[in-house]
């Protein structure tokens, strides 16, 4: 019975946790899962039941069923599963088990449970009368939306996310599809405005435990404010036509932003079986505290994924570094060592270094990964113990002391140009800060009627160059660039601000200066948001003006010589003077062209800047009044730390009026950042910290200050690597030079230990009623043996049941063409049950009096 009988299953988990409500294993195929958690929802709502375990469990991935999915044919000959994609050709078999606690909110929060998701509703219907009952039918899965969105009371176009049945069939994808779109476009949901994946891309069919995989699936998106992805889309099924439908196809994990205006984070999951089933359930995300509050529980973390961990060592001396990285390898290379190694990460993260011991640090993504660069640390301590400092490429950072920093910490902040897509986006993933920085850039975009920052920044995946191009192309446009571009470094300070970061110094290149004055705390939060707004709207060109806004143009030579190249272009200005190196040119686009390719033909180097007008010069005259009187509309305040500004590379006052007249010129007046570096640097700065994308001031200081000692570190390097793993990186290198921070990182959970495991390398099978029998029943077949009989298969020739049996002396040479009803079987050999998939074959068994086994 435990293996024919599935109610068994619910049965012994109510017997061994003592459970006294409803226990019952229900079966509506591959919709079985969602059919459970309906029946436990009912068993809530009317107050039989305070908990309700229920979900889905397959772990049938038999020859049966390999066999019978076959003759569908439902299964990919490609062995991939391809949601939605033109190349799907069916699914790929999974099994699992997942299970989910359900409890009246009210109750939940009483208790102080961590609450993942809310349930607001659930459809269902059937199909009705249809040509097959295997064959989907969209008005029976549009009928089942249409129950779950009046169960739960809100409109669809509220919705962020569908997790489709999504199976990888043709078919069954193109019907859920037409169902989806149909529902969802007569109720006025925006054009390509609502997440679509199938979790089966990445675990296969799970069959009765598929729904229960897809709501775990959303429950966890809506609790990190996660848009999950959905793998193994290369192109789009072209029939589905995505482009005209409120849906697009998410193939990356991306943040979920919302603001207050459009409400709570919704999804929707599907679930659809063989019979003509649909089920469709709704989820929120909970808005209540999500920390337990009760004193038996401990506070959660924000994420429960765990991320990078920042290692770091210290000892007086080298020697003694030396001795502590080689008993620290030792520990941690023992099995009995795996259980501290959680403590150690947590001692790291914002142990405090004295100024004097040497120190050494990395990060590591595991206890592993610590031993390995634990090793390589010791190689290059013993083979090179004189070194004051150095850089390994495997990103291992070593000083022989810290450096004093007190006093000369410096604040830098990106300008236009830097922005690239999806610029933060696993931090955007990963800490509240930044979420909660682009969420109130994007309501004020709202309020004024534009698009979202965070929709620019980060838009739906492209499948090609094509589709991408217009994504780029937004992004470079001033009104978007400048608060995108704002929200990143607002979001990389809030960090290291909550760490302890306090500048001395800060300045920022072009628009950057505004985001420098909000560090200083000369501008709120919303005001900052405020002229951020204005700024990029003002410099975006109206449309009342027409013609040539200009372009820009950086030149890599000496000043001296840019300013004899552009003699005869008198159409063309210095706008920036960025290092000795580096010139921007402006001006008329025309002659920016000429002289860069005057310049190129003489082998210098001269690129074009991705900007929508020649910023810093009279073509942008337009943006000025603007954006002044935008700056009498905020309140200025004395800075708290001292902010230098571009166009005399000196400080600002500290008088707020005298702040916001030189602010309102800024946009006219040439970017002295050379001089302002110079400046700073003269005036005590040493550790330059850039906030922002990519590390464009960081080369500038580098190349200004060039042999003199400083330390130039960028928090988001490069747009091609990890932007959560590079900032952990430069807070490292920080660190380990001297800067005191504390644990960047309260919202991840600690590494847990490194499992031991011991590879087993026999096949294993596991018993089952399809497989096992037992000794009493081998003992009968033995018994059974003694009339001398055997089987055999012979191969079946013709469809037709003989009328009546052969007598035993032609049995041999007869061909059956069935299996008799009772056959003993008259072999020695281990036994084989004979099972239904027997009976599916083109062999057929037949009985002959023979000596011999």
């Amino acid at each position: 019975f435990p293996g024919l009988l599935g109610n068994i299953v619910a049965g012994r988990i109510a017997n061994r946790l003592d459970l006294g409500g409803m226990n019952c294993t229900v079966d509506a195929a591959c919709a079985s899962s969602l059919a459970a958690f309906k029946m436990a929802i009912s068993e809530l709502t009317d107050y039989r039941a305070n908990l309700m375990l229920t979900g889905g469990v397959d772990t049938d991935n038999s020859i049966l069923t390999y066999l019978c999915f076959s003759k569908t044919p439902a299964l990919s000959r490609t062995q991939k599963s391809r949601p939605f994609d033109a190349q799907s050709d069916g699914i790929l078999l999974g099994e699992g088990i997942g299970m989910v606690a359900l409890k009246r909110l009210e109750d939940a929060e009483r208790d102080g449970d961590r609450i993942y998701a809310v349930i607001k509703g659930i459809g269902t219907s059937s199909d009705g009368r249809f040509k097959s009952i295997y064959a989907p039918r969209a008005e029976g899965q549009v009928k089942a939306l249409e129950r779950a969105y009046q169960d739960a009371g809100f409109e669809p176009a509220s919705m962020g996310l569908i997790e489709a049945h999504g199976t990888g069939t043709v078919a069954g994808d193109l019907t859920e599809f037409e169902a989806l779109k149909q529902f969802f476009a007569e109720r006025q949901s925006a054009n390509q405005s609502i997440a679509l994946g199938s979790i089966k891309s990445q675990i296969g069919h799970t069959k009765a435990a598929a729904g229960a995989a897809s709501v775990i699936k959303v429950a966890l998106a809506l609790y990190h404010k996660i848009l999950p992805p959905t793998i193994n889309i290369e192109t789009p099924n072209p029939k589905l036509d995505l482009e005209q439908s409120p849906f697009y196809l998410n193939t990356k994990a991306r943040p979920w932003i919302r603001t207050e205006q459009q409400g709570p984070r919704r999804a929707g999951v599907s679930s659809f079986g063989f019979g003509g089933t649909n089920f469709h359930m709704l989820l929120e995300e909970y808005q209540g505290d999500r920390n337990p509050t009760t004193s038996n529980t401990s506070i959660q973390p924000y994420r429960l994924h765990r991320r990078p961990a920042l290692i770091v060592l210290s000892a007086v001396t080298p020697a003694q570094l030396l001795i502590e990285a080689r008993t620290t390898l030792e520990k941690f290379q023992l099995e009995t060592g795996a259980a501290s190694y959680p403590d150690f990460v947590e001692a790291c993260q914002g142990a405090e270094i004295p100024e004097a011991d040497a120190r050494l640090g990395f990060i590591a993504d595991s206890q592993a990964e610590m031993c390995h660069k634990l090793a390589i640390s010791i190689n290059w301590l013993e083979k090179q113990p004189d070194l004051s400092a150095w850089e390994h490429p495997k990103g291992i950072y070593f000083r022989e002391s810290g450096i004093n920093l007190k006093g000369k910490v410096v604040a830098l902040f990106s300008g236009q140009g830097s922005q690239y897509l999806n610029m933060g986006r696993e931090l955007a993933m990963n800490f509240p800060e930044v979420q909660q920085t682009y969420s109130a850039m994007d309501r004020l975009c709202r309020e004024r009627g534009e698009t979202p920052i965070s929709e620019v920044t980060f838009p739906p995946p492209a499948f090609s160059d094509a589709a991408r191009a217009p994504q780029l192309d937004r992004l470079r446009r001033t009104e978007y660039a400048q608060p995108a571009i704002g929200a990143f470094s607002v979001s990389l300070f809030k960090i290291l601000e909550r760490a302890g970061l306090q500048p001395d110094f800060a300045a920022g290149h072009s628009f950057g200066e505004l985001t420098a004055l909000w560090a200083a705390k000369v501008l709120s939060d919303d005001d900052y948001f405020a002229l951020v707004q204005a700024r990029g709207q003002a410099m975006a060109a109206p449309p009342a003006i027409e013609g040539d806004l200009g372009a820009m143009m950086a030149v890599k030579m000496p000043l001296d010589r840019v300013q004899e190249a552009i003699q005869p272009f008198p159409q063309v200005a210095i706008a920036n003077i960025n290092s000795p190196q580096q010139v921007v040119l402006a001006g008329a686009r025309l002659a920016i062209e000429s002289l860069q390719q005057q310049l190129q033909s003489k082998g210098e180097m001269a690129t074009l800047l991705p900007v929508a007008a020649a910023f810093h010069t009279p073509l942008v005259a337009y943006a000025q009044k603007p954006f002044a009187k935008a700056t009498e509309t905020v309140k200025f305040k004395s800075p708290q730390f001292s902010v230098y500004t571009n166009a005399t590379g000196q400080r600002y006052p500290e008088e707020p009026n005298a702040i916001r007249k030189i602010l309102k010129e800024h946009l006219l007046n040439r970017v002295q950042f050379q001089r302002e570096i110079e400046t700073i640097y003269a005036e005590g700065g040493y550790c330059f910290i850039e906030f922002g994308p990519k590390a464009t001031l960081t080369n500038l200081v580098k190349e200004i200050l060039g042999d003199a000692p400083h330390i130039a570190v960028a928090l988001n390097a490069s747009a091609q690597h990890d932007s959560d793993r590079q900032f952990r990186e430069a807070v490292l290198q920080l660190r380990i030079a001297g800067l005191a921070l504390g644990n960047i990182d309260p919202y991840s959970l600690t590494p847990s230990p490194t499992a031991v495991v011991k590879p087993n390398k026999a096949l294993n099978v596991r018993l089952g009623a399809t497989n096992y029998i037992s000794e009493k029943s081998k003992l009968a077949f033995e018994k059974a043996l003694q009339n001398g009989r055997s089987a055999k298969a012979i191969r079946s020739e013709t469809g037709a049941r003989p009328s009546t049996p052969a007598p035993d002396s032609q049995i041999s040479d007869a061909k059956p063409t069935s299996m008799p009803l009772e056959l003993p079987i008259a072999d020695r050999s281990p036994l084989v049950p004979i099972s239904p998939i027997s009976t599916q074959q083109s062999f057929q068994t037949a009985v002959s009096p023979s000596p011999q086994p």
